[in-house]
């Protein structure tokens, strides 16, 4: 078979074939050779004639390959031939099939899918028309059944299943032609739609008959019966509001009851009478929502019982809203609120004004009463009567306590059920919308918060009108303190408490509003009136002012103004534990924990209360810290300056009157042999003197300061300390010798010592001090290498290179 037999696009030699141009270029060694037309002497001739042979050598070495390798392709042409002539016979008959045999397949197959489709619909409509039969066969068993038990068997039980039963019919087959043909009968000739509505209208004028009768005969067994039927005939409202309506009439009861169970005179003298009353409201309120939610739920559907809580609440609102008339009728709420807002706290005002200013002096018990000095009345509270007011603020607290609880387990209640179980609690439109929360805010709250704050500045100025200085406080360490520290002014104790009362009540209310408003008050009654009585007092009454210029202060007027530093550093100690105890966590947890697991997330469970409780609390707290604080720091900084600074002047000039640094170690000696004294006593006299006079200073300070004040007070000394030591050791620059250089820094080492001893933190303040004199008494091979410079990495260095260079210069040659 020749390779002729094989087209020509498909032909294996075609591909093989060489390309003459290729093989030319390939030959031709990349086109460098000259061409034989563009020679011009014998040796390009040369060259292009042995290029020509080169080029032949090479095609005919690749042309007898190709002769070699024909046999094989012929070989393989052939095989394809033979395979392609089968191939063309199997194309041939599966032509003969496919047009013979599976073209009339095909058509038959069609056929059936048409007709199986033509069945699947009918066989839906029949299906359609079966349930349409059915629906309607339904209907009128519904239909007869309804009329038969209202007939003489007169079971509304039945009647009602028949009615429900019916009401899943849709209202399309029900209103339908077919039914309206279907359906009627000569018992029953009316539409079937018609003899329903009927049958309902029926049915529930008679559920609502026996309902209200049951009710008045307080047949509860019947008046459940009856409540279960309304929904099944398609009259849940109806049936909702006529139960909302009958639980209201026993709350109505009740509310009544607990204010007739005793009279007005026994309602004045028991304090929580009225707060009983409301409690009772709403704890049967409670017991009904939970008690009958379940079978309202049952059988009226989910979240249905929002609407008899509806109904209630309006009762609530109206029995809710007579305890509360009541009550600020009762106690003279409007009046107290007149006195409390116009009392004049004169006390404080007085004692804010200049002192010239004052008649007879800041007056010690009772104010002048309401309305100036001709009014008649002249209690100590100036009319108002605190133990009144207190005992109001509490019966106001727990009535806002009973509210939130109250609110709290209807939030619960009218939860969506669709929530996360996680969410926070909002509260319901039915009462943030409802009249006794307008109530409970315009009665309760709002005098709450009124009375609340008067109640606490009141008791910060009472405090401070009885308050007294703790006695036999002495600093002659000869004489024995009396009491036990810390030394603070009565009215610390006595105001801390009362804080920590108006908090406590104020949130046991778990009312944000009462939070919001009574807490900031609280922080500005701190702020101005406690700090700024503390503040007059260490300014008028106690600052240690010398009577003679040059002098020392007197003795009372130190201890009294130590007692006042000691009573504002207390003061935060104080209000921080009373904050932390309030909040539930630890201090340094500023927003505490989630809400779901802080602990005042029982008290306030609604979204956000407790983030805002949280700020509020910490938001007092820092308020007075800043401002207890800089009058602390003032304060420390008036005794220092005032007391410490001018004794310790003479202590320094004592313990170093006859230090002399530029003996050498010989004279020394003979100093030490002419007094009689050993020459490690002589070496020592410095430090000892100093220690002497330091502790006849401070210890009498320190026994009667707080740790925290006076570790503030020895801070500033010995910042102060520190100063005079840097400027001594300067002022001996060549003037000290070798020998009186490591005694000065002997000396100045004890002093430091004695000043830090049990505040290390002190000895910070001397690193100068202390560098200076390491430098000045170095050997030179220890400063060589640190280098002159000094080396960051071996010491931290507090002086810069120009004071060390000085340093090693201060001893003289």
């Amino acid at each position: 078979m020749s390779a002729n037999s094989i087209p020509n696009g498909d032909s294996p030699v075609q591909q093989h074939t060489p390309n003459p141009d290729k093989l030319k270029n390939s030959s031709s060694g990349g086109g460098t050779n000259p061409s034989i037309q563009n020679v011009t002497a014998l040796s390009d001739v040369r060259a292009a004639l042995a290029a020509l042979h080169t080029r032949e050598s090479t095609i005919t070495s690749r042309l007898g390959a190709l002769l070699s390798s024909q046999a094989e392709l012929s070989r393989e042409l052939g095989r394809l031939d033979l395979l392609r002539a089968n191939l063309g016979s199997q194309v041939i008959a599966t032509r003969s099939i496919s047009n013979g045999m599976l073209a009339s397949a095909a058509e038959t197959a069609g056929r059936l899918s048409n007709r199986v489709k033509e069945l699947d619909l009918e066989k839906d409509r029949v299906q359609q028309t079966l349930g349409v039969v059915e629906q309607v066969a339904e209907l009128k068993a519904c239909v007869h059944g309804v009329v038969g038990s209202m007939g003489a068997p007169q079971d509304w039980e039945a009647a009602a299943g028949y009615i429900s039963r019916a009401s899943k019919i849709p209202e399309a087959i029900v209103r339908g032609g077919f039914a309206a043909a279907v359906v009627p009968s000569v018992e029953v000739p009316d539409a079937p739609w018609v003899t329903l509505e009927n049958a309902k209208e029926s049915l529930c004028g008679l559920f609502l008959r026996e309902f209200e009768k049951a009710a008045k005969e307080g047949d509860g067994a019947k008046v459940t019966r009856f409540f279960k039927l309304f929904p099944l005939i398609t009259r849940g409202d109806i049936g909702l509001d006529v139960y909302g309506r009958y639980v209201c009439q026993g709350v109505a009861g009740t509310a009544r009851g607990a204010l007739k169970e005793a009279p007005i005179d026994a309602g004045r003298k028991d304090g929580f009478f009225y707060a009983n009353a409301l409690t009772k409201l709403f704890e049967h309120i409670a017991q009904i929502v939970e008690n009958h939610g379940g079978l309202v739920e049952r059988h009226y559907g989910e979240g249905k019982m929002v609407k008899v809580i509806e109904r209630l609440q309006m009762e609530a609102d109206v029995q809710g809203g007579i305890i509360l008339d009541s009550w600020s009728d009762e106690r003279g709420v409007d009046r107290r609120l007149t006195d409390v807002k116009s009392y004049p706290f004169s006390f404080l005002v007085q004692s804010f004004l200049p002192p010239q200013r004052g008649v007879g002096g800041t007056p010690r018990m009772n104010s002048p009463a309401l309305g100036g000095g001709t009014n008649s009345r002249n209690s100590e509270d100036e009319g108002v009567n605190m133990k009144e007011v207190d005992g109001l603020l509490s019966e106001i607290a727990v009535m806002l306590g009973r509210w939130s609880l109250y609110s709290r387990f209807l939030a619960g209640k009218c939860k969506n059920p669709e929530a996360p179980g996680d969410t926070d609690l909002t509260v319901p439109d039915v009462l943030t919308k409802s009249n006794l929360n307008r109530k409970v805010s315009a009665k309760l709250i709002s005098p709450y918060n009124v009375m609340s704050t008067f109640f606490f500045r009141r008791s910060v100025e009472k405090a401070f009108q009885l308050d007294e200085m703790p006695s036999g406080l002495s600093l002659n360490l000869n004489k024995p303190v009396d009491g036990n520290a810390p030394y603070i002014i009565s009215a610390v104790d006595d105001v801390m408490y009362i804080v920590s009362a108006v908090l406590q009540k104020s949130m046991s209310t778990s009312q944000k509003e009462v939070v919001g408003s009574v807490i900031p008050s609280v922080g500005r009654v701190l702020g101005s009136d406690f700090i700024g009585m503390i503040q007059r007092k260490m300014r008028d009454e106690s600052y240690p002012k010398p009577v003679i210029q040059r002098g020392f202060p007197p003795e009372d007027k130190i201890v009294a103004f130590i007692v006042l530093i000691n009573s504002l550093d207390v003061s935060n100690e104080y209000l921080e534990r009373i904050i932390t105890t309030r909040l539930g966590v630890p201090s340094d947890e500023p927003n505490g924990a989630s809400h779901s697991t802080h602990p005042l997330a029982a008290s306030f469970p609604f979204q956000n209360d407790v983030k805002f409780v949280t700020a509020t609390l910490n938001s007092l707290k820092s308020s007075f810290t800043t401002k207890a604080s800089e009058l602390l720091a003032d304060g420390l900084q008036v005794l220092f300056n005032n007391v410490v600074k001018l004794r310790l002047q003479q202590v320094m000039a004592d313990t170093f009157r006859d230090a002399d640094y530029s003996l050498t170690e010989d004279e020394l000696a003979e100093i030490a042999r002419q007094n009689d004294t050993d020459e490690e006593e002589v070496l020592d006299y410095v430090q000892r003197q100093f220690e002497r006079g330091w502790d006849a200073l401070m210890k009498p300070i320190a026994r009667i300061m707080t740790p925290k004040t006076f570790n503030t007070l020895i801070d500033l000394t010995a910042k102060h300390l520190a100063r005079v030591l840097e400027k001594r050791v300067w002022s001996s620059s060549r003037k000290a010798n070798a020998y009186g250089a490591i005694r000065m820094e002997r000396d100045f080492s004890g002093i430091i010592s004695t000043v830090s001893r049990g505040n290390y933190g002190a000895r910070e303040l001397f690193a100068r001090v202390s560098q200076t004199l390491m430098i000045a008494n170095m050997e030179e091979e220890e400063w060589e290498e640190l280098g002159a410079a000094g080396d960051e990495d071996v010491i931290q260095w507090v002086l810069d290179e120009d004071e060390r260079r000085k340093a090693r210069n201060l001893i003289k040659e």
